[in-house]
């Protein structure tokens, strides 16, 4: 066993761990620097060593051991104090929690590595216990005087309780005795006990993420670190591998696609509820194992909301193309309906049990899940405390139901339903019933449950609401009562199905067989009344789990099943209300269950696996409730076992059971038994008072044979399967195995292990919800509530066992085969346990880092990435390696593979074509026919008719050219013979007279004069018409400027025009229509060159050919008359376009000014507009002058150069 030592120690110890620490750190700033940093020092000794929050007492000696009754060691000190001090102690008397040492035998006993979830093993076997030698024996006596002056010298803070209970941080002033001075932050010196300190962490670590972070690990470090991040509306902290989250009561904008996309990134690794599902995730991925998220803690901690994150993640993250996550995140809506109420504590609190199981396929999709639910607390549907409502389901129902369904149903408010209004309760606060009940329709439609089915279950929830309306009147001194006939008795035997007075024969009396005779025996009105609740109790728990079986079918995972699934435990919190029944009991009792499944994954079975592996480990202690579910489950004697003995005694009542269990269980530390019908169990949260009132009743829960054979008559289908089930388990035998026919506690107890037998055979994910008031206020924080659950759910105690365990654990196998390649040396020995040391060793990884077990290696956080980044680095150069000699070589093969084919294909190529040749000729052969054949001789027939036919043409080619040719020659011998005899004439008959042969000779010379004198003038000519031809083209160019400058002028004109024409008409009073109308056209009427050109064809630019007998001299002389005409027209165009522009501004000016005005010759001005009238007559008459003049000269400079090249100018344009 674990020494145990007074709870006032415990401050002493803290401090000295924090002092220890200090010295430790001082002596490392003197050490050299390249010298790794110094860690506590593992024990010499395997003996199990107490935690550093129990510290030994002072005068502790092996003298003053005693043993008390429960086999725990302490000292006789310590024992006499406790005795005088009572009040000194800590609160584990009111806390009802009971502190056990790990390793004892006890505690040891069949928890190994096996499951204690067995539901066939019912018989429990006796517990021995014993003590465990203590062997560091030797006295312990910390030296305060010399820590205080080290702790005053430095000015560290302290934490130190207050009158008034709370923690507040100061500084020691000083010391005397067991006594200190602190000033505290507000300036005022209080004087507490020295052992009553607890030393504060840095301000750098205020509001850390992770509880490991703290320097110095207390209950006020602990309080403190969350109530900061909780007035941040940080809700998440680690504690170790828990996530603690505190219930904020109010929206925090930490959810959503944004942070589920982070997350699923790996961008953040803040603490939340969505890194504990992505790990899940991840590990299940990973490792094929399932996996399973237990979310526990006090009612109104907010575990629901939490779970319904969870799965919005897990939806997320493994959604797919068939829309079922979807789907499962729409049955919370419907199971929060129905299944859902609120409480004096939680205004959305769970009253059934819910592992939601999610299966995905082998890629990692959800294909599908699976709900399972425990103990529906069916009582809620009749019974109500004052505040509190019954399930959400019926006010919705009544809020929000259409006009056709109410009618239909006889639905009135919930205010007129005796069900709903007896607790004055019908509304929460914030909450729209008519709202939900819209969402809850349509998470009915994607869960794809059919309109007929939602129908029939409204209509069982009426008529549950109706029974509760049936009233009672007694008819005879016996209180016998008969069923009175009203609205309420017709409209709930109508929606049942059933007659109303059948109904009523069933409400008031009972059937009892004697023999073969039945009797019918009346009820009194408390009979009376549990029957009608019976059936109403009977009707919705059986609808609530039709209902789930309903969910289950449409989310079948069917044949895609895989074996990897996510579990999310939604279970009710621990209750303690000011009345306590059954219901209660049956929630507290699964609680503890869940503490013990904690407790043995966290504490237990790693501590366990450090003392059997042979390492040197400090136990850490924790609160053990194994006592406490003991009282429970034990049998003969334990509280369920003598429930289930009192409830089949028919003459037992609620007074006898709670008198056998003050007989019976008095020696059990966990129990008290009280006055009347109440008792007292010591739960792991808390002490619970229950009252016994009803126990016997709820664990038997009957349902006599007239109510099934009435439920079974009835033409609701549901109420026909309903009692077709109770019926089938009615006639079944009796047996041990079957739990159908067990009461209800031994019912729940074997669901409970079923349940913790599933999460034994998944890898737990812990969530530890917190309540961080009793008000359901945010921003509110109260310390000792809080407190309370941390001490509950042990969460120092995980995150001691997690800043001093090893939490990376693997086989020397396993590491060495992993890691064994990193070894540079190749001399070592190729065992596991050489091979691991010998990694450890070359990457000098400090002895305190690690323990070496005798099957594992046990490394400490963060570790182990030590070695996962180095074979990383050395796997990629491996790969990089490998991928450039495998390049290499496929490159070196193919090429090789390559040429060899092509030699290969070739040959092959050239078979097949031979062999398609032949076969193509062979098939060719036997196909032609005679008919063929002959088709081919008149082919060739008329070939060689054509080539006759060519080759006769080309002979009478041949021969005509032959007889051309003698034809020729025959013409040639007659000219010879012709000049033959030409010579033969005297040379006497061609003699001339020599004064004729000078006048020819001078008239030759004439004649050549005068040519040289022609082609001199030619020359000339040739150079002036080059002159004239340049000339020309400048006239071409300065026309076409011309042009510009002239279409220019002319729209510069007509605005100038239009804008007169425009004041004119604005300024007339009359208004003339004929001018307004000219003054949206040009004044006077003035048309581009396009318009005004006629037509013709362009100008041909001169050549030097002369044609029609036209002389150069004659067509120089009408070019240079045409240029000049054309001067002439430019000329005329500039000064009549200045003569208009100045005539158009006078009229401006003279519109402008005031009254008409005198002309150049002194007479008066008439009206403008009449000036404007005439101007514009002058222009057209000069336009059609000029156009015609235009027209001329045109065509006279196309006579002119009628043959020149066919380019047009810009007198050549057509409008």
């Amino acid at each position: 066993m674990m020494l145990s030592a007074s709870p006032n120690t415990l401050a002493k110890s803290s401090l000295e761990e924090m002092l220890e620490s200090l010295r430790q750190k001082d002596e490392c700033d003197r050490l050299p620097k390249d010298m790794p940093p110094a860690l506590p020092s593992r024990p010499n000794s395997r003996a199990r060593l107490p935690s550093a929050r129990r510290s030994l007492p002072a005068k502790f000696n092996v003298s003053s051991v005693v043993e008390d009754q429960n086999g725990s060691v302490a000292s006789a000190a310590e024992t006499e104090s406790e005795r005088r001090e009572e009040g000194g102690k800590r609160k584990e008397k009111d806390l009802g929690v009971k502190r056990n040492s790990f390793g004892s035998k006890k505690m040891r006993t069949g928890l190994k590595s096996e499951s204690p979830y067995v539901a066939e093993k019912e018989d429990e076997v006796g517990v021995k216990v014993s003590t465990v030698p203590v062997e560091n024996t030797e006295e312990h006596k910390p030296e305060w005087n010399n820590n205080v002056e080290y702790f005053i010298k430095k000015k560290l803070r302290v934490w130190c309780r207050v009158a008034n209970g709370q923690w507040q941080l100061g500084r020691i002033q000083s010391t005397s005795a067991d006594s200190s001075l602190v000033m505290l932050s507000t300036a005022n010196v209080v004087k507490v006990s020295t052992e009553e300190l607890f030393p504060a962490n840095p301000d750098i670590l205020e509001g850390v993420e992770d509880l490991i972070q703290l320097s110095y690990l207390n209950e006020p470090s602990v309080l403190y670190n969350l109530r900061v991040r909780y007035s941040q509306d940080v809700i998440y902290s680690k504690a170790g591998p828990v996530l603690i989250a505190v219930n904020p009561f109010k929206n925090v904008e930490i959810y959503g696609n944004d942070f589920i996309s982070a997350y699923q990134k790996k961008a953040v690794d803040a603490p939340h509820v969505y890194a504990v599902a992505d790990a899940a995730y991840d590990e299940m991925m990973r490792e094929e194992k399932n996996q399973s998220i237990i979310i526990s803690g006090e009612s109104g901690a907010g575990k629901t909301e939490t779970a319904k994150f969870a799965m919005q993640y897990l939806a997320a993250l493994g959604g797919g193309s068939c829309g079922v996550e979807y789907e499962i995140l729409k049955t919370t809506c419907i199971l929060e309906a129905f299944g859902n109420a609120k409480t004096s504590r939680n205004a959305n609190s769970s009253r059934f049990g819910k592992l939601t199981e999610i299966h995905f396929s082998a890629l990692g999709k959800i294909c599908g899940a699976k709900l399972e639910t425990f103990l529906l607390e069916k009582s809620r549907v009749v019974q109500l405390f004052n505040g509190e409502r019954s399930y959400h389901i019926f006010y919705e129902l009544c809020a929000g139901a259409s006009p056709i369904l109410k009618e239909r149903l006889k639905l009135k408010t919930a205010s007129e339903y005796t069900y709903l209004s007896q607790s004055d309760c019908l509304t929460i606060e914030g909450v729209d019933d008519a709202q939900k009940f819209h969402k809850l329709l349509e998470a009915f439609d994607i869960v794809q449950i059919p309109k007929e089915h939602q129908e029939r279950a409204f209509a069982l929830l009426a008529a549950v609401l109706w029974l509760g309306n049936v009233s009672f009147r007694v008819t005879d001194n016996e209180n016998h009562v008969e069923v009175v006939a009203d609205e309420a008795v017709t409209n709930a035997a109508m929606l049942m199905g059933c007659k109303s007075e059948e109904l009523m024969v069933v409400l008031c009396t009972r059937k009892l067989q004697a023999g073969t005779d039945c009797i019918a025996k009346k009820l009194t009105l408390r009979q009376a009344t549990d029957m009608r609740d019976g059936i109403a109790k009977f009707i919705y728990a059986n609808l609530f789990g039709w209902l789930v079986e309903q969910i289950n079918i449409a989310l079948e995972v069917g044949k895609s099943r895989t074996g990897r699934s996510i579990s999310i435990l939604d279970i009710y919190g621990f209750e303690s209300f000011k009345n306590n029944s059954f219901e209660q009991f049956c929630i507290n009792y699964a609680n503890e269950r869940l503490q013990q499944h904690f407790n043995r994954h966290l504490f237990k079975l790693e501590q366990e696996e450090y003392e059997e592996d042979g390492i040197d480990w400090t136990k850490v202690e924790f609160v053990d409730n194994q006592e406490c579910l003991d009282l429970i489950e034990k049998k003969p004697i334990g509280l369920l076992s003598l429930l289930d003995e009192e409830s089949n005694f028919p003459k037992a009542t609620d007074l006898t059971f709670a008198n056998k269990l003050k007989q019976h269980l008095k020696t059990n530390s966990c129990f008290k038994g009280e006055r009347g019908r109440a008792f007292r169990v010591n739960h792991y949260a808390g002490e619970v008072l229950y009252d016994t009132n009803g126990f016997l009743e709820k664990n038997r829960d009957p349902l006599p044979a007239d109510l099934i054979n009435l439920l079974s008559s009835c033409d609701c289908q549901l109420l026909k399967l309903f009692s077709t089930k109770m019926r089938d388990k009615s006639q079944k035998p009796l047996m041990l195995s079957d739990s159908t026919n067990q009461t209800v506690g031994t019912k729940f107890k074997g669901q409970l292990f079923k349940l913790m037998n599933t999460l034994e055979n998944t890898s737990p994910h812990f969530i530890r919800c917190i309540k961080p008031n009793s008000k359901q206020r945010p921003r509110v924080y109260e310390e000792d509530l809080v407190l309370q659950q941390l001490r509950c759910c042990g969460v120092l105690e995980v995150v001691r066992i997690s800043r001093s365990g090893y939490p990376t654990r693997l086989t020397h196998q396993e590491f060495a085969g992993r890691y064994g390649f990193l070894l540079s040396d190749k001399n070592v020995s190729e065992d596991p346990l050489s091979v691991s040391i010998a990694v450890l060793k070359q990457y000098d990884v400090h002895p305190k880092m690690y323990q070496v077990g005798y099957t594992k290696l046990y490394l400490r956080t963060g570790q182990i990435g030590i070695f996962e980044d180095r074979r990383r680095k050395v796997l990629q150069g491996i790969v990089g390696l490998q991928k450039h000699f495998r390049g290499h070589l496929s490159r070196e093969y193919f090429q090789n593979m390559r040429a060899v084919a092509l030699v290969l294909q070739s040959y092959v190529r050239g078979e097949n074509a031979r062999r398609m040749y032949d076969a193509e000729a062979k098939i060719h052969a036997d196909s032609v026919s005679e008919a063929s054949t002959d088709e081919l001789n008149a082919v060739i027939h008329l070939q060689s008719a054509v080539r006759g036919w060519l080759a006769r043409k080309r002979f009478s080619s041949m021969q005509r050219q032959k007889e051309l040719l003698s034809v020729t020659t025959k013409s040639k011998k007659k000219a010879g013979r012709r000049s033959s005899e030409d010579k033969d004439i005297p040379l006497e008959q061609f003699q001339v007279q020599p004064t004729t042969m000078s006048d020819l000779q001078k008239r030759v010379l004439k004649s050549e004069a005068a040519l040289a004198q022609k082609e001199e003038e030619n020359t000339a000519l040739r150079e002036q018409l080059r002159q004239f031809e340049e000339r020309w083209s400048e006239y071409e160019v300065k026309m076409k400027s011309m042009e510009d400058t002239w279409q220019k002028q002319m729209s510069s004109l007509q605005m100038s025009l239009a804008a007169a024409r425009k004041s004119l008409a604005t300024e007339s009073i009359t208004g003339q229509a004929g001018g307004r109308q000219d003054t949206s056209i040009s004044p006077f009427g003035y048309e581009s060159e396009d318009t005004m050109s006629t037509g013709t064809p362009g100008v041909r630019t001169p050549t030097t050919k002369f044609t029609n007998g036209n002389t150069p001299e004659l067509r120089i002389r009408e070019l240079n008359g045409s240029l000049n005409a054309v001067n002439h027209l430019a000329r005329e165009f500039d000064q009549r376009r200045l003569n208009f522009d100045e005539d158009a501004r006078a009229i401006v000016e003279v519109k402008l000014g005031v009254g008409p005005q005198a002309t150049p010759n002194g007479q008066q001005q008439q009206h403008p507009e009449d000036e404007f009238r005439r101007l514009k007559q002058r222009f057209e008459t000069w336009k059609k002058d000029y156009k015609a003049r235009l027209r001329d000269t045109k065509a006279r400079l196309h006579r002119v150069d009628g043959d020149k090249g066919r380019h047009r100018k810009w007198w050549g344009k057509r409008g």
